[in-house]
């Protein structure tokens, strides 16, 4: 018998910084783990600035500084990714708020969580958007992305032993 795979979707604003990098990094942590069959993850924004672009460049060379290439290309949050996705993770509270207004009946809230409440090392409530900052900031995001993924990864093989 196959299992359904266990799917992930990281949302930020544009899907071009912090959601991107999620799904790379946890992508990543997928493929050392040897879970691809597994786990699969995607992106995307709640704002349609940035539909059809490739990750930030600021981001994908912070990534690559630790082995991580970002691909993809940017799309937006569509209502139909509640059915499709077990878990959504936005990157802050204005990107939680705006996936819960799409869903007023709250049928799906129970699949919307913060990334930060992943986090094992970090603090942070919040995945700060790194956009109009320097490349510290876009390394910090990366950082903070690697904890709460771990963290994630550990929540899901939790999850995937109930199922």
């Amino acid at each position: 018998m196959t299992q359904t795979p266990y799917k992930l979707l990281f949302v930020c604003l544009g899907n071009i910084c912090r959601s991107p990098s999620a799904e790379n990094i946890m992508n990543y942590l997928v493929e050392q783990n040897h879970l691809q069959s597994q786990i699969e993850c995607d992106s995307a924004g709640t704002g349609n600035y940035h539909v059809g672009n490739p990750p930030d460049r600021r981001m994908a060379a912070a990534a690559m500084r630790r082995g991580i290439q970002l691909v993809g290309r940017a799309r937006q949050f569509q209502k139909s990714d509640f059915e499709a996705f077990d878990l959504i993770l936005a990157m802050d509270q204005a990107n939680y708020q705006d996936i819960l207004a799409l869903d007023p009946q709250g049928k799906y809230w129970h699949k919307v969580k913060l990334m930060c409440d992943f986090c094992n090392i970090h603090k942070d409530q919040e995945v700060p958007d790194p956009y109009y900052g320097g490349s510290e900031g876009f390394n910090y995001v990366i950082d903070l992305l690697l904890d709460a993924c771990d963290g994630l990864m550990q929540y899901v093989e939790k999850q995937k032993q109930v199922l």
